[in-house]
């Protein structure tokens, strides 16, 4: 059977949707080899991340091949990649991050994951012009696939409350998280981590992108008035949130110091800091599914997280 993948988030991005993507295609080659993958993606990346596409030789990438496809890369995706998945024979077609193409193959089935609706719970957080775009992409996908995919009840109901979806039509099936952070690290791993990031003996770990719905004030109000003096590690993309960050550190006279930033750290490196941490705080407001708390736990560090969302589905009972 040949499947096809929407793949622009497995080149493209390396956080959650393209950690979700490279590890959802790398665990099914590995476990049904008997089938050969396509993945349609609107340019190449020369990342490492994706190194093991080289490793089988049942994965295919296809771009696309005309100039006017390669310059209006949005347009091949959702019109013309129509004839690509044709001329490629795909038997079934799966959307790995909230779309289909707007112009679909008939006979074959569509299925779509869907990560979250969080643009909708929270849409001061959004320009309007995205949250319209969002809107259109995922009332489309979830609207004309035979299958839905939620990656966990939270979302799945999400689905049925803003886009009237039969339930019989949404599938259940959890992320999982990168394999490293099932491995063991070597005392030298640990050191030489620990050492190149000048990381303290002692810390507290945040992961996530430096945003409002993440809630690392809590994080900063609780060690100020609980008075802990064990440094805290953050890693993630800074936003105009870290701005407001520095003014309510100011006003409560929180030593900024006292905090470690990190970014753009390696899916090698990322487990090791997390096996270096004394605990992992994980304060968001909503989530998909929360994957920070399964590499954390992953990883046999103790967590704590919020309640409510889809934190338990993620960490288990409380």
């Amino acid at each position: 059977m040949k499947i096809g993948f929407d793949a622009k988030r497995a080149y493209q991005n390396f956080t959650g949707l393209g950690n979700y993507s490279r590890d959802l295609i790398e665990n099914l080659v590995q476990q049904y080899s008997n089938n050969e993958y396509l993945l349609f993606a609107p340019k190449d990346s020369e990342t490492p991340r994706l190194d093991f596409i080289s490793d089988y030789n049942n994965i295919k990438s296809i771009f696309p091949e005309n100039k006017l496809n390669k310059t209006f890369k949005g347009l091949w995706r959702s019109i013309n990649m129509e004839k690509a998945i044709i001329k490629n024979g795909v038997d079934i077609y799966h959307g790995l991050s909230n779309e289909i193409p707007r112009v679909r193959v008939k006979n074959i089935p569509y299925i779509v994951t869907i990560h979250d609706l969080i643009f909708k719970r929270f849409p001061r957080n959004y320009r309007s012009i995205d949250r319209k775009v969002y809107d259109i992409k995922f009332k489309y996908a979830v609207k004309h696939s035979d299958l839905t995919i939620a990656i966990s009840q939270q979302t799945k109901q999400d689905i049925i409350d803003f886009y009237k979806i039969k339930p019989e039509k949404i599938k259940v099936i959890y992320q999982s998280c990168h394999k490293n952070f099932r491995k063991k690290s070597s005392l030298n791993m640990l050191n030489s981590v620990k050492n190149k990031f000048n990381l303290p003996e002692n810390f507290i770990l945040n992961v996530g992108t430096i945003e409002t719905r993440k809630n690392l004030i809590s994080v900063i109000n609780a060690i100020n008035i609980m008075k802990i003096d064990i440094p805290l590690v953050v890693i993630g993309k800074p936003t105009q949130y870290m701005n407001f960050l520095k003014i309510q550190m100011k006003k409560i006279k929180f030593d900024i110091s006292r905090i470690i930033f990190l970014e753009n750290i390696s899916i090698e490196e990322l487990p090791i800091i997390y096996r270096l941490s004394s605990l992992f705080v994980y304060p968001s407001l909503f989530e998909g599914f929360g994957i920070p708390i399964l590499e954390a736990l992953n990883c046999e560090i103790p967590v704590i997280s919020s309640k409510g969302s889809c934190f338990k589905e993620a960490g288990g009972e409380y």
